[in-house]
């Protein structure tokens, strides 16, 4: 074999072993491009699930099962459902970043409604009100007006989007 031929079948050679790096680099370039779209796509379902979770903590007959009444007063009740509400809802205030506005507002709307509610029946009874009898005008209120109950409308929607992004 001459010079020649040598330099054309190492020329061939590292033009081949070349194509194959560049390949290989390729598949590596699409994989890394799958793995960070997962995890793009896997911050906003975080976020909708933590949502979703908000709105099941501030629903107003779940604040009245998990906060017992029986030794407080109806405006210390209050307060108690207040800051809870409140405190649950600055603990998730990030994740409106990852979801589409609307269902942000819808939160908003939610946690709004339920202070309100909370405020206004506090307001309609006695100075004298036990904490029991601020938990059973709630679920008065919520019996005589089924389309309070926001918080499972909102769940749904959430849970909804949750699924288009999947």
């Amino acid at each position: 074999m001459d010079n020649s031929m040598m330099i054309t079948v190492l020329l061939a050679c590292s033009v081949a072993a070349m194509a194959g790096y560049l390949i290989y680099l390729q598949r590596r370039l699409v994989i890394y491009e799958k793995q960070q779209s997962a995890r793009n796509n896997s911050l906003p379902l975080q976020a909708y699930e933590r949502l979703i979770l908000l709105t099941d903590r501030i629903a107003l007959p779940n604040l009245i099962s998990r906060n017992p009444a029986d030794a407080i007063s109806a405006r210390e009740l209050c307060a108690l459902y207040t800051k809870t509400i409140r405190e649950e809802f600055d603990f998730n205030v990030t994740q409106q970043m990852y979801i589409q506005s609307s269902s942000w507002k819808a939160v908003k709307n939610l946690k709004e409604k339920n202070l309100q509610i909370i405020n206004q029946l506090t307001q309609q009874l006695p100075e004298q009100a036990s904490g029991l009898d601020l938990q059973k005008a709630i679920l008065q209120y919520l019996m005589a007006n089924p389309a309070a109950a926001l918080h499972e409308l909102v769940a749904e929607a959430l849970s909804y989007e949750a699924k288009q992004v999947l």
